[in-house]
C-alpha cells in the first residue's frame, strides 16, 4: 500500500518524525510518516480522518544526523559551528537579501531552518542586536568564534558599499573553496596518520603479548642475545612494567607541545618544521599560498582597504611563517611600497606568485591575478593529493613490512646461533 500523505501537524513544541500504520474505512492498511510534537497528536489526527491507528513509532535518528551540540551540557563546552553550516547560511542570506527581504526577517527565516543548535542561538542573538540598532557586521563581531575578522570586515565593506548580497555570495564562494582545499589536505594527511597509529598499536601488542614468551625461552638459554634482539626485549620490558609511565610521558609531551604551540615563537618553529617535511611540506606550503591568494583577492574585491586586508590575511593564514611574511608586507606597503617587492624579500612565496602579483599591480587587476594564483595552486594541491594517494598505499605497505620484518628477524636471530647460545656441559 503506498504511503498515505497526511497534512503536517502544527505544534509550537519540538517537532519529530513519526512512522504510523493504520486501517482505513475499507479495512485496508495504510502507512506513512508525519511530523508532530507527540504520538497523541498523530493518533487524534488519524482518528479525525476516519483511520484506526494500529502503530505509531518515532523515527530513530541516524548517528550522523544527530547534532551532538544539542545534547545537554555539550552546548556550553563546544561553540564551534561547522563550516558547511556557515556556508549554507551565507548563501541563503545572500539570496533572501537579494530578493528584497529585510535583514531582520531574513535572519528569523534562517534561524528556523539552520540545523545546528549553537548556530541557531547565535543567529537569534544577532537578530536581537540588529533589532536594538546594531548593523549586521557589528552583530556578527560579537560572535568571533563563528564569524572571524575576514567575515566581519567583508560584511562591513558590503554594508558601506551597498552591495551586501554581492559580498555574501563572494563569501559563500570563498568558504566553499576553502573547505574543499582543507578537505583535500586533510585527506592526504589522514591516511598515513591512520596507518602509523595502527602500526603503533600492532607493534605495542607484539611487544606486550608476544615478546615476553620468547624472552622466557631466551632467558633459559643463559647466553648473551644479539644486539637487535636485546633492544626488542628491553622495549618489551619497559612497556610491560612501566606502561603507565610511558602513557604519562606521552601525555606530558603532548601538553608541552600544545603549550609551546600557543606561543608565537613556538608555533613559528613548528610551522617551519612542517614546511621542511618531505613532500608534505610542499603540499602545506601550496595550500597556504592558495588560501593567502584567495583570501586577499576576496577582500580586495569586496572593497576592504589593502592594509586592513593584509592584516586580516595575516590573522586567518593558519601558518605563522606566512603570518610573519604578511607582517613584513604590511610594513612595506604602509611605507608606500608595492606588494610584490616585500613578497620577493620574505622568500616564502615562489617567483611565479611574485611575478603574477607584480603584473596585477601594474595593470590594476591585482584581485583578478590573485584569484588566478589561488586557482592555480588549488589545482596543484589537487594534483599533489591525487599523486600522493596513488603512491601512499604501496609505500606504507612497505613501511609496515619493514617494521614487522625487523621484529621477526630480531625474534628468530638467536635461533640461528642456537648452538653457540647453549652452554657446553
Amino acid at each position: 500500500m503506498p504511503l498515505a500523505q497526511l497534512p503536517q501537524a502544527e505544534d509550537e513544541g519540538t517537532m519529530a518524525k513519526f512512522n504510523y500504520e493504520a486501517l482505513d474505512t475499507g479495512g485496508r492498511t495504510v502507512r506513512g510518516q508525519i511530523d508532530a510534537g507527540s504520538e497523541d497528536m498523530i493518533i487524534e489526527k488519524l482518528r479525525g480522518m476516519g483511520y484506526y491507528p494500529l502503530k505509531v513509532v518515532r523515527e530513530k535518528k541516524k548517528v550522523g544526523d544527530v547534532d551532538l551540540l544539542a545534547l545537554p551540557g555539550l552546548r556550553n563546552i563546544f561553540h564551534r559551528v561547522k563550516i558547511k553550516h556557515l556556508t549554507v547560511f551565507t548563501r541563503q542570506l545572500a539570496t533572501l537579501i537579494d530578493a528584497g527581504l529585510p535583514i531582520m526577517r531574513s535572519l528569523h527565516i534562517l534561524e528556523e531552518q539552520v540545523e545546528s543548535v549553537v548556530f541557531k542561538e547565535k543567529i537569534g542573538l544577532m537578530a536581537k542586536s540588529i533589532e536594538e540598532g546594531s548593523t549586521l557586521s557589528d552583530a556578527m563581531s560579537k560572535h568571533r568564534k563563528v564569524f572571524d575578522n575576514l567575515f566581519v570586515n567583508m560584511i562591513r565593506a558590503g554594508e558601506i558599499g551597498g552591495v551586501l548580497e554581492v559580498v555574501l555570495n563572494k563569501l559563500a564562494d570563498y568558504l566553499e573553496k576553502r573547505q574543499a582545499l582543507v578537505s583535500k589536505v586533510r585527506s592526504a594527511l589522514m591516511y598515513p596518520m591512520v596507518v602509523l597509529v595502527l602500526a603503533t598499536i600492532i607493534v605495542g601488542v607484539i611487544l606486550i603479548m608476544i615478546i615476553p614468551k620468547f624472552d622466557d625461552i631466551f632467558s633459559g638459554l643463559g647466553a648473551e642475545l644479539p644486539w637487535m634482539t636485546q633492544q626488542l626485549v628491553t622495549a618489551s620490558n619497559i612497556l610491560q612494567h612501566q606502561f603507565p609511565l610511558v602513557i604519562a610521558g606521552l601525555i606530558i609531551l603532548y601538553i608541552i607541545y600544545r603549550q609551546i604551540n600557543k606561543t608565537r615563537e613556538g608555533k613559528y618553529v613548528f610551522d617551519r618544521v612542517k614546511l621542511k617535511l618531505p613532500v608534505f611540506g610542499s603540499l602545506i606550503l601550496k595550500a597556504s599560498i592558495a588560501r593567502f591568494a584567495s583570501t586577499l583577492s576576496t577582500l580586495i574585491t569586496a572593497g576592504v582597504p589593502i592594509l586592513q586586508a593584509i592584516d586580516i590575511v595575516r590573522d586567518t593564514s593558519g601558518n605563522e611563517v606566512v603570518a610573519r611574511a604578511m607582517e613584513k608586507i604590511h610594513s612595506s606597503v604602509k611605507e608606500g611600497e608595492s606588494i610584490h617587492e616585500p613578497m620577493r624579500e620574505v622568500t616564502v612565496f615562489p617567483p611565479l606568485v611574485v611575478h603574477m602579483v607584480a603584473v596585477g599591480e601594474e595593470t590594476g587587476a591585482i584581485d583578478h591575478m590573485l584569484q588566478k594564483v589561488a586557482e592555480a595552486y588549488q589545482r596543484d594541491v589537487d594534483d599533489t593529493v591525487d599523486a600522493l594517494t596513488s603512491i601512499m598505499e604501496p609505500l606504507l605497505m612497505v613501511f609496515l613490512g619493514v617494521i614487522i620484518g625487523a621484529i621477526v628477524i630480531a625474534l628468530y636471530l638467536p635461533l640461528f646461533t642456537l648452538p653457540s647460545l647453549i652452554p657446553s656441559s
